[in-house]
């Protein structure tokens, strides 16, 4: 937890007072006292620091100057949703890593049961987001949206969402597209597949939509590990 970010309607007159995880990691790891500045942001809004003025049964207050703009997102996400517990884990990874929309499509080998996991609640998963966020010291909170119809979403949406002409489709096999000569035309959209893979059908879809096919090599990886594996590569070209 590199900065403590709060909602904003947890902040008043630029004071705020907490509990919980975040107040003990406070008192305990960072060893808090009055008078001492912490790292901290809004929820989609600026970061700055925090000055604790009381400290008094678990809960810390804070007096807030937030004065400078946090990171930006620079990728956005198709993603075919693996398991609801893999899925659990990988959401805080995506918000550190900069995602700035996440759209969970419908691909044929995504589990059917999948759409009715509780995950897919706000109230589920948004506090998973704001963990990643912390862990990153950034504020910019992912959007998550649902698309249960793949195809019919990228021949008639696809476009109307994302005006990006930089389009990767992470794909092992029939690679021919390196990063660095990929279109830099606004923000890179990524599009990556279920544990299953693509079908060929999807592939060509997706490639008749601009994507170039991009592989980290011939091993099949589960999603967690491919996901941060291709930001890791992408982000620094």
């Amino acid at each position: 937890m590199n900065r403590i970010l709060f909602e904003k309607g947890e902040i008043s007159r630029g004071v705020a007072t907490f509990g919980g995880v975040r107040a003990e990691h406070v008192l305990k790891v960072l060893h808090g006292e009055v008078g001492q500045l912490l790292k901290t942001g809004e929820v989609d809004g600026p970061i700055g620091t925090g000055e604790i003025t009381a400290i008094e049964d678990g809960l810390v207050t804070v007096r807030l100057k937030h004065d400078a703009e946090a990171l930006a997102p620079w990728v956005d996400l198709i993603l075919a949703p693996p398991r609801p517990r893999v899925m659990k884990r990988l959401l805080p990874q995506l918000a550190s890593l900069g995602v700035g929309r996440i759209v969970l499509v419908g691909a044929k080998k995504v589990e059917k049961d999948f759409w009715g996991a509780t995950l897919l609640k706000e109230e589920i998963y948004r506090p998973l987001l704001i963990d990643g966020l912390m862990q990153a010291g950034t504020t910019a909170l992912p959007t998550i949206s649902t698309v249960r119809s793949f195809r019919k979403w990228l021949r008639e949406d696809l476009d109307r969402e994302f005006s990006t002409s930089r389009r990767i489709v992470a794909h092992p096999y029939g690679a021919d597209c390196r990063p660095e000569r990929a279109e830099k035309s606004g923000r890179l959209l990524l599009a990556v597949g279920p544990e299953g893979g693509w079908t060929d059908e999807e592939v060509a879809l997706l490639e008749e939509k601009g994507f170039s096919r991009y592989s980290l090599g011939p091993r099949i990886l589960r999603t967690d590990t491919a996901v941060v594996a291709l930001f890791a590569r992408l982000q620094s070209v």
